[in-house]
């Protein structure tokens, strides 16, 4: 008998297990620290797709009938600029068509191309603010692209007739060679109008860059170019009243104001009428 022995068998012999190498973790306990694993591989890999989408990004919203103000404006925060919206374009109608009768008035007793050009604008301006609160009359299309581009395309036409009555009526006045007359009631006609029209088209850059509204930056365009009439209204009389012989600058100012016009209306329907046909699938905030 012996049992100290067998209590001290010890189990037979294997082959031996090689311990893991040194500073070399093994297989099981996590996953490859290769290359394509790394966190600045990662990062790296994350931040090419934001790159290459930045400049698709804005295209992707209008594919789905939105602007880009759907993304950077809080729903109270999109409605509250469309009621500032609205309320610039009440007080711009009121303004502007005052201006409108003032002007002509102006252009009929005095034989001003400008004053004719300046109440012609100002008419369109009338019409334009019209249009832009047709864009914002109903409060679930602040981000409709489709209602912003059927704006901007209405606001294009309208651009086209007005300048071609501007130039026409211009041209006549320089082939007439119809001398400006000058008085106090022209000056402060213009200088009336160039200070409201600025103001007019400060606050519609201002809230048309954040609403992303082409229809309201185009709207203060044509403010901005009412503010340049009126004042121009002042300068020719005033270089007419110093020297006859310049009497062709008011005509002249008038033409030029009303290419100017007639170029952005160009550009407005190449830009807007693909646009429209893209988007008129979006409807669903009509």
């Amino acid at each position: 008998m012996e049992p100290a022995l067998g209590s001290e068998r010890r189990s037979p012999p294997g082959p031996a297990v090689p311990p893991p190498p040194q500073g070399r973790a093994p297989s099981a306990a996590g996953p490859s620290t290769g290359p394509l694993s790394s966190p600045a591989r990662e990062s790296e890999e994350e931040r090419q797709p934001r790159i290459s989408e930045s400049g698709q990004f804005s295209d992707g919203l209008e594919d789905r009938g939105l602007l880009e103000s759907s993304t950077r404006l809080k729903p109270h925060e999109a409605q509250n600029y469309r009621k500032k919206a609205l309320w610039v374009s009440w007080f711009s109608i009121i303004v502007t068509l005052a201006l409108a009768v003032a002007a002509f008035t102006v252009s009929v007793m005095r034989y001003s191309a400008s004053a004719f050009g300046f109440a012609f604008d100002a008419i369109l301006d009338v019409l334009s603010s019209a249009i832009v609160l047709w864009r914002y009359s109903n409060a679930a299309a602040v981000h409709s692209a489709h209602r912003e581009y059927i704006a901007c395309v209405i606001l294009g036409v309208i651009f086209l007739l007005s300048s071609i009555c501007i130039v026409v009526k211009a041209i006549h006045d320089l082939s007439t060679r119809l001398l400006p007359e000058v008085d106090d009631f022209l000056f402060s006609v213009s200088i009336l109008s160039g200070i409201l029209c600025s103001i007019l088209a400060v606050l519609k850059f201002m809230l048309g860059k954040v609403l992303t509204s082409r229809a309201l930056i185009t709207d203060g365009f044509n403010s901005l170019v009412g503010g340049v009439m009126g004042f121009s209204i002042l300068l020719s009389a005033e270089v007419f009243k110093h020297n006859s012989a310049v009497w062709y600058l008011d005509g002249s100012i008038g033409v030029l104001i009303g290419l100017t016009i007639f170029a952005y209306g160009v550009k407005l329907l190449i830009d807007m009428v693909p646009r429209v046909r893209q988007t008129r699938h979006y409807e669903m905030f009509e």
